[in-house]
């Protein structure tokens, strides 16, 4: 099992530890409503330092990015970031991921912690056209600080006026006294915030600087529970639970990282073009329980007869709603807001109904 350049903070600070994704990962530290709060009202700190990192570099860098990936990647220019995933071939997706654009031949591609070794051989599998990869996964760490008062944090420790760094943009330089950091305004809480990569080496020095400077704010320690629940409560997808190597992005409501332009021939773009012009027999779609009870991962999704119409992929009690929210693949016919649906938690049926993401507007 590895461990982050956070490890041994987070064993200071009394977190829970787990085995996630192969890394010894923080689940929580106060629990994961005052976690969740926290980032929704205030300002938290997660490590997710067990996120891939892949260089495309070269020449042939922007054409085997938009070859592997489903959004228009040449519509990025230097400094921005896209949401964008890697289709199988099949149908499915690889994995989802951002793609950051340092300059026309250097992408940064970050993937999910639980895909790096399949999303690395696929990528190489893939590469026909002699774009150099670097796979750097395990010299990377990096810091979400996430949360509405983020800015009063973190400039204090940069030159860079962060009210002045859009949504799904990066700048890079000296941040907290450390060189060459990625200061990127994205994240996956909905709150705001920012994602913070560095060399391992220098991780530290960052986590220690945060904290400090944090100090006044009440700044918090955040585990992946609540990181769940915060991306739940936005109808964020998670890979292995609402899309995966059997999903299609048409059918994960991802259309719109799916770019059908001339110059973007990405893997299954036809495929995925008949998809979209056809129509197809399930959706992800989001929904909340009008009765008492919570939503897992599994359950079965049923008409008012019980017959199954769906199956659910994530499911929680919102923190900040006090109800049963979820997502899950239905049939068509069942899929306008406001459809009434039933969960079927052991053996009994509780009413929910469709609803339009995401659950939590700020």
């Amino acid at each position: 099992m590895k461990s982050t350049a956070f490890t041994e903070y987070h064993k200071k600070l009394g977190a829970r530890m787990l085995e996630f994704a192969g890394y010894n990962m923080p689940v929580e530290f106060s629990g994961v409503n005052e976690e969740h709060m926290t980032v929704r009202n205030n300002v938290g700190v997660f490590d997710v330092s067990h996120m891939g990192e892949f260089w495309v570099k070269g020449e042939k860098a922007l054409d085997f990015v938009q070859l592997v990936t489903s959004n228009d990647a040449s519509k990025l220019s230097d400094g921005k970031v896209q949401y964008t995933c890697f289709p199988n071939g099949k149908g499915g997706i690889v994995d989802d991921l951002l793609v950051y654009r340092l300059a026309y031949d250097n992408f940064l591609l970050v993937v999910n912690a639980s895909n790096i070794d399949k999303d690395w051989a696929w990528v190489n599998k893939q590469n026909s056209m002699g774009a150099e990869l670097i796979n750097a996964s395990d010299e990377i760490a990096q810091l979400a600080i996430q949360g509405p008062n983020t800015n009063k944090v973190l400039q204090a420790l940069t030159d860079f006026d962060l009210e002045e760094i859009p949504y799904y943009t990066f700048k890079i330089g000296e941040f907290a006294r450390v060189k060459d950091v990625i200061l990127s305004a994205t994240g996956y809480t909905g709150s705001g915030g920012f994602e913070i990569y560095v060399k391992n080496e220098d991780a530290g020095k960052l986590w220690e600087a945060i904290f400090e400077a944090g100090k006044e704010q009440n700044i918090k320690p955040i585990g992946l529970a609540a990181r769940d629940t915060l991306r739940l409560e936005m109808g964020f997808c998670l890979y292995g639970n609402d899309i995966d190597d059997t999903t299609s992005p048409i059918e994960a409501g991802l259309g719109w990282i799916t770019k059908f332009v001339d110059s973007n021939n990405f893997i299954d773009k036809e495929f995925l073009f008949k998809q979209k012009e056809e129509g197809v027999n399930r959706r992800l779609k989001g929904f909340e329980l009008l009765d008492k009870g919570i939503p897992r991962q599994g359950y079965e999704i049923c008409d008012s007869e019980e017959n199954k119409i769906g199956i659910v992929t994530s499911g929680t009690m919102s923190p900040v709603l006090k109800k049963g929210i979820g997502m899950g693949y239905l049939n068509k016919g069942f899929t306008k807001v406001d459809t009434e649906i039933y969960i079927k938690v052991r053996k009994k049926l509780i009413k929910a109904k469709v609803v339009k993401v995401p659950f939590y507007k700020n």
